[in-house]
């Protein structure tokens, strides 16, 4: 067939390694840039738990399929990347970058092997493959290092096809009248050249949580450019259910109600459940109306697919292997990349606990020397394994932080699971409101006076609940019922409401000595999402002990549960508040229920 052929480049990069990796590493947007085509993957679960990844695609005049080898890298470090082919001109090709420190800077080797299948593939290799490959990835690097030192927007070059004329009409009436419905002017200017301007890869699954952090701007306020983008037909919504062992997008909808209960992840060959907190993502896309985007892979596998991935590693039977690795102190997981037991590991001092793999999975070993990942195999078969970092992508917005954002329920107020279908929710925060004497204001100031206090009150609440990102689910009278992704954000808002109540009331310069009092309570735990009267609500426990720690309120104070205060952040908010611990027998619940009040002479009006 004849001898490999291999050939090597050197760069060297001003920026460290940790800078320049997550560009040069991006394998999946490296591709589109150097402009390959999108392939599809075709998963085929084998009789010992383990898959095998063939991949099909059209490169000029070949129809080739191949089977693609899992991704090796050590995070910031190293990466090779094989695919062994079965038919075409080429047996075999491998791509392996390597990052070194380099004085201030550091220095990539970047080396491809190509073995010929044939006498086409000589030929092809003959006739300039390798050096024509290299003035790309040359080309890309250099694109890369403008990235890095802050010179570009983007990390590689990208030309999309030009929008045609009908389109273009569109998309700047849509985006007329996203600025006409608010939306600041500089965030309306971003998503317009994004959509016109980015490459695919970030366009299949747009991340809003990404796309503020790389505008530098509020979270919220791109979340809710993007919401109000799908009114205007601008993007489509996408509900996607991410694995958790690779957490991919496996399966995608477009609305709650076609949810389904699971999913089978073929590149993983495991069966799990949906969790609104976990595993549901929501993610956007432009409409075809503006701009096509097709679907597909430009790199399955890829350090950057999988960031929360810091090594992966294929074994050899009965193979230890050391490499060298800085991993930073903190929670990781040790697993194989197929289904099998898994490791916790809570990593503070020393070397880092080997990776260990036995017969029915991995677990943790001794620890390896400083500065050393250890990784032993004790079957007789090759093992991809894989040490992860716990925390979660911090790029999602997932399903539970989006319903539980106002500008979400107020747009896609239809937006529902179907009925008698219910998702865990594994942590929301809950706030309870109500007003103290209602019935006797109606009677001091009279019904059309109070009724107008209450329908401002109401609004006032509402403004400081999406101040903090939350959302009202539902008023119960003049009660008002509210749910935050973020627990210290429910606290937050519940301060903000009780020192600021003194100026509501002087704005609205009632009649009446006190004005209005509310009372309000505050817990955070797990609970059940549901659709009731054709809305998403909340079921459970922690929805009934958030409700009857309001009626525990004396008014003007604030009525928190002592699993709520004991989260960290909120121990933070709570410093130089002078809060009292009690405990009452609670309707519902066998034991009596500690709480924390904090005292309404301890919140002193803002300002």
């Amino acid at each position: 067939m004849g001898a490999s052929r291999s050939q090597g480049w050197v760069w060297r990069f001003d920026q460290s390694a940790e800078q320049i990796w997550p560009t040069l590493a991006d394998t999946a947007r490296f591709n589109e840039a150097a402009e390959l085509p999108k392939h599809r993957i075709e998963e085929v679960p084998q009789p010992d738990g383990s898959v095998l990844y063939r991949g099909h695609a059209k490169m000029g005049p070949f129809a080739l399929s191949w089977r693609e080898c899992p991704v090796e890298w050590v995070t910031n470090q190293r990466f090779r990347h094989a695919r062994i082919f079965e038919n075409g001109p080429f047996k075999s090709l491998a791509a392996t970058l390597t990052l070194t420190p380099d004085g201030t800077g550091c220095r990539a080797d970047y080396l491809l092997e190509v073995e010929p299948a044939n006498v086409l593939g000589r030929l092809i290799l003959a006739g300039g493959f390798l050096s024509s490959a290299g003035r790309t990835f040359t080309r890309l690097a250099e694109q890369a290092r403008a990235f890095a030192a802050g010179q570009a927007q983007q990390p590689f070059e990208f030309k999309p096809a030009p929008l045609a004329a009908s389109a273009k009409a569109r998309l700047a009436a849509m985006l007329g009248q996203l600025e006409r419905d608010g939306v600041p002017h500089d965030l309306v200017q971003h998503l317009g050249e994004f959509v016109v301007t980015a490459p695919e890869v970030d366009l299949l699954h747009i991340r809003p949580r990404r796309l503020a952090r790389v505008w530098d701007a509020a979270e919220r306020g791109v979340t809710e450019l993007c919401l109000r983008a799908v009114k205007v037909g601008l993007l489509s919504m996408h509900w996607d259910l991410l694995c958790p062992n690779c957490r991919g997008p496996k399966l995608g909808v477009a609305s709650l109600d076609e949810l389904p209960r699971g999913a089978h992840c073929g590149t993983c060959n495991i069966d799990y459940e949906r969790d609104f907190t976990r595993n549901v993502e929501l993610t956007f896309k432009p409409t075809n109306a503006v701009r096509s985007v097709v679907a597909g892979e430009f790199c399955l596998f890829g350090p950057m697919t999988t960031p929360h991935v810091v090594v992966q590693q294929s074994l050899a039977p009965s193979e230890t292997r050391d490499l060298p690795a800085r991993l930073a102190y903190g929670d990781y997981r040790l697993r194989g990349l197929h289904p099998g037991r898994e490791a916790l590991v809570a990593w503070a001092d020393g070397g880092f606990p080997a990776l260990v793999v036995v017969a029915d999975g991995v677990e943790a070993g001794p620890p390896a020397p400083p500065g050393v990942v250890r990784l032993v195999n004790r079957r007789d078969r090759e093992v991809p394994v894989v040490i992860e970092s716990r925390e979660w992508v911090r790029d999602a917005l997932t399903a539970h932080r989006v319903t539980t954002m106002q500008a979400f329920r107020d747009l896609f107020a239809t937006e529902v699971l179907r009925p008698g279908d219910e998702v865990g929710v594994s942590h929301v925060a809950l706030m309870f409101t109500d007003l103290r004497g209602s019935t006797a204001l109606y009677s001091r100031i009279g019904d059309a006076r109070a009724y107008q206090l209450v329908r401002e009150h109401f609004a006032y609440l509402a403004a400081a609940i999406r101040n903090h990102d939350g959302a009202i689910v539902k008023t119960i009278g003049d009660a008002v019922m509210a749910a935050f992704s973020d627990p210290a954000d429910a606290v937050r808002a519940a301060l903000e409401v009780q020192r600021n109540v003194a100026r509501f009331n002087l704005e609205q310069n009632r009649l009446g000595d006190d004005g209005i009092v509310i009372k309000l309570g505050v817990h955070a735990g797990p609970c059940i999402a549901v659709t009731l009267n054709d809305r998403l609500d909340y079921f459970g426990s922690t929805v009934n002990l958030a409700a009857r720690l309001q009626g525990q309120s004396r008014g003007g104070d604030v009525v928190l549960s002592q699993a709520l205060a004991a989260d960290p952040v909120v121990g933070g908010l709570l410093a130089g508040i002078s809060a009292g611990s009690e405990s009452a027998a609670i309707k519902g619940f066998d034991q009596p229920i500690a709480f924390l009040r904090l005292p309404a002479e301890a919140l002193a009006p803002a300002g």
